[in-house]
């Protein structure tokens, strides 16, 4: 057997907060609402719950399971757990895609939570007073340079800069720190804060009542209606010229209201009239089930590269099925219990389900356009905007910390080098990484583009391979053993049918759905199909900026592949398990 790592996790709460904290990010307070808004709400939600029990919580257990496999063997990077457990010597190679997707990630993560802890300061020192969204819009335009390039590096309280150089200074020194002093030290005492931090701000949303009674619709109880209802009504009035019905983007939502309608209906000779869309129409919409994969990936950190290197540290004999499923809890109750109770609620009650759906609202429109003009409209405005936004970092840095290690662990593991030149090595990659992110900041695009590529396209890659190389090439039976070792629960019978079968068709039909909407344009609702801007980017209206940041991942890609095919450890990694089990 090989040797053993020297970093482990001191217990296994640490390691369930360390992971808690990987997946408990700015994806649970602002992605999720954002995809709840644009999705309708109930719809979405019980899309989201089946992805995450068909093909969220069977990839994480099965992170977990490789993980600390491989971290018996004497490995902790994805390359080497894949190639060692597949027993295929090319598998060492594409799994340098769990050092990408983490790394790259990392070069746009870090900024926005420069943007976190920039809007907390400027909350706490009374910069936020906003009248109108257009305001708040203008701010953050300036904030992060979206108006020019080069623009966002500045050093006042009003720039991104500052806040960056210490978010990217925090996130190394508790990296360089390790596995147990570092990451399980800082999640330790940052989850329960951020747990703390957030039933504040929670309780101060659910007592808000009516904030404006000349609109007496938008209250607590009919925002949390337009979360968890699975069935629409809307209002359609039909057009004098056309004679076609045209709807708006107003859900009617509470029982006055609904009468209030259905009266306007009735007096306006047929002018007008109320329809119901069900649950089962709206789960016919295949973006709907491509929004709501897409947030449990990006949620649970699965097929990131993270979990497998976390799990690496764990003991032989630690419990990994109940860890995983604390802590694919943990996020689930962070995500709806928390983020979309705070954030889906309180933007409704100040813009209306109009204002929400027919925004298109996206995920930085509704944290940082929207919900700095509610906090600034609300009593105590200033002190609950802090402490949302410094909630929201505290998170950022538990996942960015997470998005380090897979980067670490392969450095150190190729190379053969100790932590602070790995550290070293990273941090330069990083920081060049970084600012090609911020420098290019014009409208998102670097920020974007990167996102596209190596947050969501490689992710739905890796977590493919991943569950393909535990139920087909590892087995299945094999695999679940593997599991149970010291494991005081059993992993459910249904899950081995769900692992085989189950998931890796639905990741495929969902993957190929996601590239013909995302990649090549088609329409999934019908209707004519459209080039994306990602595919203009490249090809059709080459914009330099998207090259380069495909270039940026292209860079660290091919330095995975160079020190892979130089390490001498690497060699023969695919003999491994077969040599163990021999």
């Amino acid at each position: 057997m090989a040797d053993r790592p020297t970093e482990s996790w001191n217990s296994r709460l640490g390691v369930i907060l360390a992971v808690s904290g990987s997946a408990v990010g700015l994806g649970n307070f602002l992605r999720f609402p954002g995809n709840v808004a644009e999705y309708g709400g109930g719809a979405f939600m019980l899309a989201y719950f089946i992805g995450f029990i068909l093909l969220g919580l069977p990839i994480c257990w099965a992170e977990w399971t490789m993980g600390r496999r491989g971290g018996q063997l004497g490995f902790n990077s994805s390359p080497a757990i894949l190639s060692a457990l597949s027993g295929k010597a090319w598998m060492k190679w594409l799994g340098v895609i769990g050092m990408v997707i983490p790394v790259c990630i990392y070069m746009y993560y870090v900024y926005i939570e420069a943007w976190c802890l920039g809007y907390a300061v400027n909350f706490a020192t009374g910069s936020m007073d906003f009248a109108n969204v257009g305001e708040s819009t203008n701010f953050w335009v300036d904030f992060i340079g979206a108006a020019k390039d080069g623009s966002a590096i500045g050093f006042g309280l009003k720039s991104v800069g500052f806040f960056l150089l210490i978010c990217f200074v925090l996130n190394f020194f508790l990296i360089y720190r390790g596995i147990s002093k570092g990451i399980e030290f800082f999640c330790k005492y940052a989850m329960p804060a951020l747990l703390v931090l957030a039933c504040v701000i929670l309780v101060r949303v659910l007592t808000l009542g009516t904030p404006d009674t000349a609109f007496p619709d938008r209250n607590v109880e009919n925002g949390l209606g337009f979360m968890w209802n699975p069935n629409k009504t809307f209002l359609e009035t039909r057009d004098a010229g056309t004679g076609e019905w045209d709807r708006g983007s107003a859900e009617i939502l509470g029982k006055g209201n609904l009468k209030t309608n259905e009266a306007l209906v009735a007096a306006s000779g047929g002018e007008k009239r109320l329809v119901k869309v069900s649950f089962v129409a709206q789960l016919l919409r295949p973006d709907l089930w491509l929004a709501a994969v897409g947030q449990i990936f990006f949620s649970l950190s699965v097929g990131f590269g993270i979990i497998i290197t976390y799990a690496s540290y764990l003991k032989p004999k630690d419990d990994i099925v109940l860890s995983g499923l604390s802590a694919t809890s943990a996020n689930e109750f962070a995500e709806v219990g928390l983020g979309g109770l705070i954030t889906l609620p309180a933007a409704f009650m100040f813009l209306g389900s109009a204002g929400l759906v027919g925004a298109g609202l996206g995920t930085f429109d509704l944290g940082f356009k929207v919900l700095p003009m509610v906090f600034a409209s609300m009593p105590a405005g200033n002190f609950f905007g802090f402490l949302f936004f410094f909630l929201l970092f505290l998170a950022a840095v538990t996942s960015s910390l997470s998005m380090l290690q897979p980067g670490i662990a392969f450095i150190e593991e190729a190379l053969d080098i100790g932590r602070k030149q790995s550290v070293a090595i990273l941090g330069l990659i990083t920081a060049f990484g970084a600012l090609f992110v911020v420098y290019f900041s014009a409208d998102a695009k670097a920020l974007d583009t990167i996102d596209f590529w190596a947050g969501t396209f490689l992710i739905f890659i890796l977590a493919t391979i991943e569950i393909i190389i535990f139920s087909w090439v590892v087995g299945i039976k094999k695999g679940l053993s593997w599991a149970h070792e010291g494991a005081l629960i059993r992993i459910p019978r249904w899950t081995s049918f769900t692992m085989v079968w189950i998931s890796p068709f639905f990741l495929l039909v969902i993957f190929v759905l996601w590239v013909l909407q995302n990649v090549f344009g088609l329409s999934l609702q019908g209707g004519e199909a459209q080039t994306t801007s990602y595919i203009k980017d490249l090809f059709i209206e080459p914009n330099p900026v998207a090259w380069m940041s495909i270039a940026v991942i292209a860079l660290v890609w091919g330095f995975g592949i160079v020190v892979v095919s130089a390490s001498r450890r690497f060699k023969g990694i695919e003999n491994i398990e077969l040599e163990e089990n021999s």
